[in-house]
């Protein structure tokens, strides 16, 4: 028979040798989660509360921190007014990913991707402008949505 000692030093012995799960906090606010589910039940999540789904797969390597990249986007809010879009390949968006050029979510999304690769992206508040925002196009606390397709990747 085990005594009361035994048990808990026995149970203490398997919660230290199983991998701790920590629930991940839910980055978009209550109201945009309604509202992506409801618009896009089949997009994934990586573990920086961004949402995806690939619309068209791309080829080579991943994009990695510090490469030149090449983008076409156009970025709504939720209700599908456009602030921004830069849509001809052949004069795309041009910076140096992973340096703080662009917004959080952009750096982590575009290391996800390859090269041809377009996906729409959903980017909770805090991986975008935040609770300030960019006034007068996006208001704070904005989820933004992104359709985006990585065109180049250099490496230098």
């Amino acid at each position: 028979m085990f005594s009361v000692l035994s048990r808990i030093s026995l149970l203490l012995a398997v919660l230290l040798t199983v991998p701790v799960l920590r629930a991940q906090r839910e980055k978009l606010p209550p109201d945009d989660l309604e509202i992506v589910e409801k618009k896009w039940p089949d997009a994934k999540k990586t573990n920086t509360g961004i949402r995806y789904i690939v619309q068209r797969e791309g080829q080579g390597e991943f994009a990695q921190s510090g490469d030149m990249v090449s983008v076409v986007y156009q970025g709504t809010l939720l209700d599908g007014r456009i602030f921004d879009r830069i849509a001809d390949p052949s004069r795309p968006f041009v910076f140096r990913l992973g340096r703080d050029v662009v917004i959080q979510g952009w750096d982590d999304i575009l290391q996800r991707m390859r090269k041809g690769e377009r996906r729409l992206v959903i980017i909770p508040p805090e991986l975008g402008y935040g609770t300030r925002g960019s006034p007068p196009r996006i208001p704070r606390d904005a989820t933004l949505v992104f359709v985006m397709e990585l065109v180049e990747i250099k490496r230098e």
